[in-house]
């Protein structure tokens, strides 16, 4: 049996956290590759160190003495050195950074040393081989990640180690400069060498015990979920929730992997299970609530819309020609609403409005700011009878009117449209009466 584990930045950002690390990983021998971000916040007044990277670099581009900056962050790293013991040097690393960084070879170089000085300590730390991804993880020339080349490079680079580490969050071009994925793209890396390696598992550790019902920073200690399936996972990372990059789902899926979301410091918790799909009924109807706030929502009326052939397409034209996309569109008889982004929106309202009236020759539009989605996602809710109603009577028990709802056909979903100033309180009464409630 073969598991990756991945680390991220606060489970690596001290020499007490690498010893954490180091403790999970050899109470498992299956654990066998790993893939390390760069160290994080010590405190919540600390610096990560890919920000210190940018800062630095930034520094350099603009001809900029960046000698202190890149000191301090030579000493973040010896810290945790010495506090590990570790006979080993990054002088000459560093060296070769400072050069490149007078050359200003590239912002995306800069952001990528962090996991590549925090790999080679891992390796040394845990006495495993180290394999720069640069190596492994291939971008086209158009700057978009390669799979297939990657996972053969991967693969014939991986199957013949017994064990490895390989840093997170960037690749590169076939010439070998430096590219990296977008911010999170460690649980990238991770999963692209899981679907490599074959691997049984894949241990996401993080400084959370899973995903959660809700956001914690509405719901106090909300429930964790203990099992979701990837189509429940886009649907909640897509309305906010987050703990995972979304794009890691994809590598693992192909090959039918599950992820395991666990917690560095309190590795006895179970953590969440993301699979593909499952036989286990969910803990609740639900299995969680997320969603956004800013958005405003285009309202289209005409007399019998539904009959004239093209309507919709004429009125999405509009906003895909004034590079405006749409979140949702819910629509009548002789009506059709488009929810969109309110900051992309605002200045280019009035652009919007007269393309529409000059395409659709609708009888009336209006526009209503401020909104809220709130996305209710669930497998359970399939076969469970009542859902949508159970919803709307939490809603109008909290006062709280609802502007729009959406629900898609696989019915794993449903997408309800409030106020900006409701949606702490919409979110609440949710989770009260499907979880609260239920324990």
């Amino acid at each position: 049996m073969r598991k990756v584990v991945k680390f991220g930045g606060s489970s690596l950002a001290s020499a007490e956290q690498f010893r954490k690390v180091g403790e999970i990983i050899h109470a498992d021998q299956e654990r066998r590759f790993v893939v390390p971000s760069a160290p994080g916040k010590r405190d919540a007044d600390d610096t990560k160190v890919t920000d210190m990277l940018y800062a630095c670099y930034d520094l350099a581009v603009e001809g900029k003495e960046f000698k202190e900056q890149l000191k301090e962050i030579k000493e973040r790293y010896q810290e945790i050195i010495n506090g590990l013991s570790l006979d080993i040097s990054l002088e000459e690393e560093f060296k070769t950074i400072g050069k490149n960084f007078k050359d200003k070879i590239s912002r995306d170089y800069a952001a990528s040393r962090g996991e590549y000085l925090n790999g080679i300590i891992m390796a040394a730390y845990l006495g495993f081989e180290f394999v720069d991804a640069a190596t492994v993880i291939r971008f086209d020339e158009k700057g978009e990640f390669d799979a297939n080349v990657t996972n053969e490079l991967m693969r014939e680079r991986l199957n013949a180690l017994d064990a490895a580490v390989i840093p997170g969050f960037y690749g590169a071009f076939a010439d070998g400069t430096v590219k990296t994925f977008s911010r999170g793209g460690s649980d990238i890396t991770g999963s692209i060498v899981a679907r490599a390696v074959k691997a049984d598992v894949y241990e996401n550790w993080t400084d959370v015990s899973g995903f959660l019902v809700a956001d914690p920073r509405i719901i106090y200690k909300p429930e964790t979920i203990e099992t979701i399936t990837y189509k429940e996972l886009r649907e909640l990372a897509y309305m906010g929730a987050s703990v995972l990059h979304e794009d890691a789902i994809f590598p693992v899926r192909s090959e039918g992997i599950p992820i395991n979301i666990r917690n560095t410091n309190a590795p006895e918790d179970k953590g969440t299970w993301i699979v593909e799909s499952t036989c286990q009924k969910p803990k609740y109807v639900i299995t969680g609530i997320a969603g956004k706030k800013g958005f405003c929502s285009v309202n289209i009326e005409k007399d019998q819309m539904n009959s004239e052939i093209g309507f919709g397409r004429k009125v999405l034209q509009v906003f895909e020609d004034n590079g405006i996309s749409f979140e949702h569109v819910p629509s009548g008889i002789d009506t059709m609403t488009v929810f969109v982004h309110q900051d992309e929106f605002m200045h280019k309202e009035q652009k919007v409005v007269s393309g529409i009236h000059r395409l659709a020759d609708p009888d009336a539009i209006d526009i209503e700011a401020d909104l809220a989605l709130v996305a209710v996602v669930g497998r359970g809710m399939k076969s469970t009878r009542g859902t949508a109603g159970r919803i709307f009577s939490a809603l109008a028990h909290a006062n709280v009117n609802v502007k729009m709802i959406d629900q898609g056909s696989s019915e794993l979903n449903i997408i309800i449209g409030v106020a900006n100033a409701d949606f702490e309180t919409a979110i609440k009464a949710i989770y009260d009466i499907f979880v609260l409630y239920q324990l």
